[in-house]
Parts: structure tokens; C-alpha cells; sequence
């Protein structure tokens, strides 16, 4: 137990008559990134609304952070983004600085300031309003890390961004894992880019973990092999395949996709 910082045990919750949860066993290890996959209403936001206590659970057991932490002392190791709540009229330091005062961080300017050099905004003076959805979601990060958390939950992070955006949230998991050890728990729909980040991974399919598995796992050759071929014109390289001239530059069998995974786990893309 004592390199695993959240565990979840048969845990049950239900919305009225609805079972959002059904049985979920998770376990997240610290110094990890671990990437939470699943399709709209599948219970990614209620797990971590659960794990931060935001949310009652009615059946199971919840374990967070050290070995010996009460439930209080384990979450509040925790910082978490679910959503971008900030003053649209106050820059990123004021809205900030108000979140500081909200979690108690001491000194906060220097805090402030390292938070937002880690995201890119230390600079910026204009008013949230004025943001691009990039810049947003890289501050609802800042707010996650105040006060450096040993670990921060990220409910989908790179929701509706751009390629440079999604790349600029990347980098800063990146940093804050590789740098700092901040154990990270993310869940998002780019299956690609999840792919690039987490070291880990879980499937929550209907209310249920239905698949957990490593980088290493997705590395397992695929029965399709293939040909790399270098040549000016494809379409003449493949009527001229069975003959010699044509210089193959290696070959390999293909891996298979975080995505392909996903969907061979909850069957199928009609399930997006």
C-alpha cells in the first residue's frame, strides 16, 4: 500500500435511482500519470468529484494519500482543475490570489509567480475575459498546482484546444511529473495525446473499471505486419511490388492504439 496514493475499493454511487458507480476498483500509484478513459456519462467525473469529496459515495472504500492519512489529510495533498472557475473582470494573479487565500497558501506572490512560470503566464496582464481557451485551461492548471500539491487531478484539461494548446498542457504534465514527482490522474477523449502522457492507463466503461494497462502493454505486436518502402511514386511501387528495384527500408509488425484498445475493450466505435 505504501506506493499507492488512491485506491478505490467497490465503490458504489448512485443519482437518485441512476447507478453511476458500480463496484469501481482503482489503484494509482505515486509518481505516475494515469490516464482515465471513458465516453460521455461513463463516471470519470464522479470518480474524482468522489475521490476530492465533492461527491458522497453510498457503498466501498476510498483510500488517499500517505500510509496513515486520515480521508481529510490525504485530499488535502490533493489539487485538482474540473472546470474553469475564475472572474472573467481579474488577471491570473488576482483570480490567483483569491484561490490562495481560499486554500490557505503562505506567500502567496512567490507561489503565484512560480505557478504561472511553469504554465507560461507569468507575463500575461490582461483580464481572464480576454483569454483564449488555451490560456484558461493553462491556468486552471496554475490553480491545481497552488501550494504543490503531491497530487492533482485533471478533468479533461485539453477539452476543445487547438494542437499548439494541447501541446502546451502536455509539456507542463510533463514538467510537473518529471521535476516536481506530482502524482497526476487524467481523464480525457484525445485518446492520441493521453497516449503520449499517462504511464498508465484504466478503461471505466458503464460504471465500471472494464481494463487497466501500462505503455508497455500497448507495445504488444499486432498480427498485421507491413512493408516501409521508399519511393517517388507509391502507386508504381505497388504494381512493381513483385519485382526487384524497389528498396525496402525496414520492417516491423504495428503496435496497437490507445484507441484501438478503447474500443476492442468496450466494443466497438458505435460506443463513442
Amino acid at each position: 500500500m505504501s506506493d499507492i496514493v488512491i485506491s478505490l475499493r467497490d465503490v458504489t454511487k448512485r443519482y437518485g435511482m441512476s447507478k453511476v458507480l458500480k463496484g469501481v476498483n482503482l489503484d494509482i500509484e505515486k509518481g505516475e500519470i494515469y490516464g482515465l478513459i471513458g465516453k460521455n456519462g461513463s463516471g470519470k467525473t464522479t470518480i474524482f468529484k468522489t475521490i476530492l469529496g465533492l461527491s458522497e459515495f453510498q457503498g466501498g472504500t476510498l483510500f488517499v494519500g500517505d500510509e496513515g492519512d486520515t480521508l481529510k489529510q490525504g485530499r488535502a495533498k490533493i489539487g485538482f482543475f474540473i472546470g474553469t472557475h475564475f472572474f472573467p473582470y481579474m488577471t491570473a494573479k488576482q483570480n490567483l490570489k483569491y484561490y490562495c487565500k481560499l486554500k490557505g497558501v503562505k506567500g502567496a506572490r512567490a507561489e503565484i509567480n512560480r505557478v504561472l512560470e511553469i504554465v507560461g503566464l507569468k507575463d500575461v496582464k490582461s483580464k481572464f475575459k480576454a483569454y483564449s481557451l488555451g490560456m484558461k485551461q493553462r491556468l486552471g492548471v496554475a490553480a491545481a498546482m497552488l501550494g504543490n500539491p503531491e497530487i492533482i487531478i485533471l478533468d479533461e484539461p485539453t477539452n476543445g484546444l487547438d494542437p499548439q494548446g494541447i501541446a502546451d498542457v502536455r509539456n507542463v504534465l510533463k514538467k510537473l511529473n518529471e521535476e516536481y514527482g506530482t502524482t497526476i490522474v487524467i481523464s480525457s477523449h484525445i485518446l492520441g495525446e493521453l497516449q503520449n502522457t499517462a504511464h498508465r492507463f484504466a478503461i471505466l466503461n458503464d460504471g465500471v473499471i472494464a481494463n487497466v494497462f501500462s505503455q508497455e502493454d500497448l507495445s504488444v505486436e499486432s498480427e498485421y505486419e507491413y512493408i516501409k518502402l521508399k519511393s517517388s511514386d507509391i502507386q508504381m511501387a505497388k504494381e512493381v511490388l513483385e519485382h526487384v528495384g524497389i528498396e525496402i527500408q525496414g520492417e516491423k509488425k504495428e503496435t496497437v492504439s490507445l484507441e484501438d484498445y478503447y474500443f476492442n475493450v468496450v466494443g466497438g466505435q458505435e460506443n463513442e
